[in-house]
This record gives structure tokens, sequence and C-alpha cells, in this order.
């Protein structure tokens, strides 16, 4: 029987939850990594089992990757032990901040890493190599911090070609490979960067995350440091598409793993109001790649002054489509209705950072 699984990365650990395919009633397990942050989680369903990855940050050790092969009843460490720059450079990981899968070429997992680097495994995510062009481009010495740090946080590989991947991180922009990593373009003309006096700059934009839409992989979205964008054309050129939205800030954007032109949005007051808007938590839904949008359905609660991470969103590929949205006062909210409707899953848990969910 197939069961739904939930990963959910906080500062304190991992939290697993498990229900049926109905995703109503959901079982939970004591947490994994316990008081170590968890940043990264990613689901594989390729290969004779579901392979689940987590990037664990210790205080005494540092960043790990861990895999499970049994569904989260045991782990292992990556055969590297680490995540880390080669000695001759004089780095160090801080953090984990992305584990992405390629769509296109079941061995290989992506890594995002705080400062920002990028990592490759062509092993199922157990070692990691530096990709060390990225981390050699002109560019990178004026990459600055953003408020949660300097690191590429989000890894878009194309759906269909091996070589071409799409990063972006803060403070930096999006960058993207069409040569399976062996050179580097900034791909920002059009998002803005409100805190940057003239013109939108070639790179150093804030972006907060970048989705792909399901129907054409040219076709992406961006939520940035203020702005909500769209490129038809594989990230050269951006539009803004953020009118008909409450506000135009802030963290995750999810499209829908099926249905072309749907996308969702948490926005939040600003960069000082870190808030919902009037202390009310909603999800906004566009179905028509950004050209109008609307409130999705009722369950979430009718007052939360919380936030969700960049990465505290996501779906999973079932039918009709999961929601799954944690918040960093430690609350799980789902949608098994693409949006229709919400039910809090979990509560109390330490500040959410990360979520990932499949059918399995």
């Amino acid at each position: 029987m197939a069961q739904a699984l939930l990963m959910v990365g906080t500062r304190k650990g991992l939290f697993i939850g498990r229900s049926d395919e109905s995703r109503e009633d959901w079982a939970w397990g004591p947490p994994a990594f316990p008081m170590e942050e968890i940043y990264a989680v990613a689901i594989d369903p390729r290969g004779d089992s579901p392979r689940l990855l987590v990037g664990a940050t210790n205080v005494h050790f540092g960043p790990q990757v861990f895999r499970s092969d049994d569904l989260g009843a045991t782990w292992d460490e990556s055969g590297s032990g680490t995540v880390r720059f080669p000695d001759d450079l004089g780095a160090s990981v801080e953090r984990v901040w992305q584990l992405q899968p390629s769509p296109a070429d079941g061995n290989v997992v992506w890594a995002g890493t705080q400062p920002s680097a990028l990592f490759r495994s062509e092993d199922r995510g157990e070692t990691f190599e530096l990709v060390r062009s990225l981390w050699d481009h002109p560019h990178r010495p004026q990459w600055a911090a953003g408020f949660g740090g300097q690191a590429i946080h989000t890894i878009v590989p194309h759906p269909s070609d091996p070589d071409v991947v799409t990063v972006a991180m803060s403070t930096g922009g999006v960058y993207r490979s069409d040569d399976g990593g062996d050179s580097w373009a900034p791909h920002n003309s059009g998002i803005t960067a409100e805190f940057m006096p003239g013109e939108p700059p070639e790179f150093g934009q804030c972006v907060h995350k970048v989705a792909i839409d399901a129907g054409d992989p040219d076709r992406l979205y961006a939520q940035n440091h203020g702005g909500v964008f769209r490129s038809d054309d594989a990230g050269d050129t951006w539009v803004s598409i953020s009118a008909g939205l409450p506000t135009d800030f802030g963290f995750p954007i999810v499209a829908h793993p099926h249905r072309p032109g749907t996308i969702y949005v948490y926005p939040l007051d600003g960069a000082i109001g870190r808030f919902p808007p009037g202390g009310k938590p909603a999800v906004w839904r566009s179905d028509d790649a950004g050209e109008t949008w609307h409130e999705t359905g009722p369950g979430l609660p009718p007052e939360a002054w919380t936030v969700v991470l960049r990465d505290a969103f996501s779906t999973d590929t079932a039918g009709p489509v999961g929601l799954y949205v944690g918040t960093r006062h430690g609350s799980v909210w789902i949608s098994n209705d693409e949006g229709g409707t919400w039910a809090e899953v979990k509560t109390n848990l330490p500040d959410v950072c990360t979520i990932r969910a499949a059918v399995v």
C-alpha cells in the first residue's frame, strides 16, 4: 500500500510524518538528528527504494549529508563524511542549504551551501565534489550576504537535459549553466534590487526562491526580496507578475508539478514587517502564470503572525496534488486538494526550515 511521507526539517532536528494516500491522518515519530539544524531535505523516489537525503548541521562537527534507503528507519553518512571544500581553498562549509536530485540523471544530486558554492554527486548523494567553475566565477568576490547568510539556497535542474541547471543565491541572484556546470552566466535582467541605487544590476539581486513550470522548462518563476517575477526564456529576461497580490514580498514560490501555469506564494508585508498582511496567513494561487491571483481556500488559522521560509513550502506529485507549508512558529499546514482547503496537521515544532513530501 502506498504511503504519504512528509519530511520536516527544523532548527532542532528532523520530523517525519506518515499517512495513507488520503493524507488526512498523520502519525509522527520522534525527531531524528535532535538539536541539529536541518536546512535541506530531499526525497528521490527512483531506484529499488526511495532515498531520503538530509543536510544536518551539528554545532560541534559542522554540516553532514545523511541518507536513508528505508524511509528514515536508519541513516548513513555520505561516503566523504561531509560536503567540503578541497583543502587548498582554505574555506569551510557552514551549512548545506539545498539537496536536489537531478530529474534527468538518476545518479546525480546537487548540493548548495553557505558560503555560496555548488557541489555535485554522481552516486545519489554518497560523495560530493565542488563545482569549481562556479566557485571560481569572477563575480563571486562581490556576492554579498543576505539577512540569512550568503548561500546557494535554490537549485533547479532541467527536467530532461542534464547539462542545464539554474541556481539562485542570497545575495547574488540567478545563474545558469548550459554545459553541465563548466561555465555560468548571470540571468537577472528585469529582477529588481530595491536595496541598491540605480538600474537593476547584472547580478547582486536577493532572489528568495526560483521554481520551474510544469509544462515549459524555459518558464521560471522567482520570489524576490521585493517582487514576484516570471521568465519565459530560461531566465534571460524577467517580468513582474506581482499585480493582484496583497504584497510582493515573501520567501517561497512553488509550481504545481503537473499543471502548467499554476503557482503558489505566501505573501508577507515586507522586509521590515515580515508578517502576513494583518496577521492573517494566506496562500495565494495563480492558474495563468501570474497574470491573475486569488487566495486559496479556508482552513488556515484566522491569525498567525508567522513566516514561511523559502524552502518550507512544497508539494507532492500525487493526484490531486498535496501542498505542504511549515512555519517559523512550528506548525505544519497541508492541503490535499491543491489549495481548496487547509488543515493543521502538526503544531509546537521548532522553527520549520524545510519541507518535502512524496507518496511512495
